[in-house]
């Protein structure tokens, strides 16, 4: 696989990274089979994907540990993306936005004992605390920079002027914000402004939740407990709608003999060699399909046609308060 460096700072990754969170929450399956899932996270290293992502919320907790098991002497292979901020750790462990410094090192502290490690690679503040100043919690991630806890910190979720106030503060390495042909919103100003100040790209939900993949065509297909099932995207007229774009997307994927996930996970890497997606999968032939994706070449005319396929119809989440948007 080919690797890119992520920010100013030279983080390097490989172009295709792996996103955890359903392995352990959220979607249909999450937590059911552990060890279907650790075979998965070690196929990944073993085909090159070093960019493991993961978060303390889901589960809570058992990702973290999850990866802890799965990566158990291969530390040194792997780049250990989590996050923090929206779980309380000051109160009663509940969610909730907190980003003070306070909350920063008893996130950090639990982080490192889940994940079985002294230093976290990436550690990104997983949605912005709208009571906290953002100068300081990156004063709070600057000091474990310099204590060698965390090598890199990154922001999700966060809007262009927090992205900058931080920036100021100390250099962000990457932010992750979900970007896929149904999620186009970072094109107007986020990746224009992460070029101008050297931040690296991480693209989460690279495949619309799976439903680009085209498999899903209903919600009845997902566990009661999959919080898609609520999704304004897969619900209703949206969901109808919506189908017309992995109908345009199998169309290309037909001409270039792959499937419509590889066809998403291509265009987005030819946006730009700043961008990381991050697809995730409890699979190992999932995984392996996904990875193959480095290898496809899109033409300058299937690019375009792509790129023209209408926005997605619905909002993204159900809920668009910053903590209803916590999920990743």
């Amino acid at each position: 696989m080919k690797h890119i460096t992520l920010g100013a700072g030279g983080l390097h990754v490989g172009r295709i990274g792996l996103g955890l969170m359903g392995m352990s929450a959220f979607y249909s399956g999450a937590a059911q089979d552990d060890k279907a899932s650790i075979r998965t996270i070690q196929r990944a290293i073993d085909l090159g994907v070093n960019l493991l992502d993961t978060a303390e919320m889901y589960g809570p907790y058992l990702n973290e540990e999850l990866l802890a098991k799965a990566i158990s002497g291969r530390r040194d292979q792997v780049v250990i993306a989590t996050k923090f901020g929206t779980i309380l750790h000051r109160g009663d462990g509940s969610r909730g936005l907190d980003g003070s410094p306070e909350n920063v090192r008893l996130s950090i502290e639990g982080s490192l004992q889940r994940l079985g490690t002294d230093h976290i690679d990436l550690y990104y503040q997983h949605r912005m605390d709208p009571d906290t100043p953002i100068e300081e919690t990156v004063g709070a991630l600057a000091d474990l920079i310099s204590e060698g806890k965390v090598r890199r910190y990154g922001l999700s979720e966060a809007a262009p002027d927090i992205i900058r106030r931080a920036h100021s503060v100390h250099p962000v390495t990457a932010l992750q914000t979900e970007y896929s042909l149904w999620s186009r919103d970072p094109e107007a100003e986020l990746l224009p402004l992460v070029r101008e100040l050297g931040i690296g790209f991480v693209a989460y939900s690279p495949l619309g939740r799976g439903f680009l993949t085209g498999a899903i065509r209903s919600v009845d297909q997902l566990d009661e407990s999959d919080f898609r099932r609520s999704n304004p995207r897969f619900i209703g007229d949206n969901l109808t709608e919506n189908l017309r774009i992995v109908e345009q997307v199998d169309a290309v994927a037909k001409e270039v003999d792959a499937t419509p996930a590889q066809v998403a996970l291509a265009w987005l890497l030819a946006q730009g060699n700043d961008i990381a997606p991050i697809p995730g999968t409890k699979r190992v032939e999932r995984l392996e399909e996904n990875v193959a994706a480095d290898a496809i070449t899109l033409t300058p005319a299937q690019l375009q046609a792509l790129s023209a396929i209408p926005a997605a119809a619905g909002e993204r989440y159900a809920d668009m308060t910053p903590l209803g948007r916590s999920r990743s």
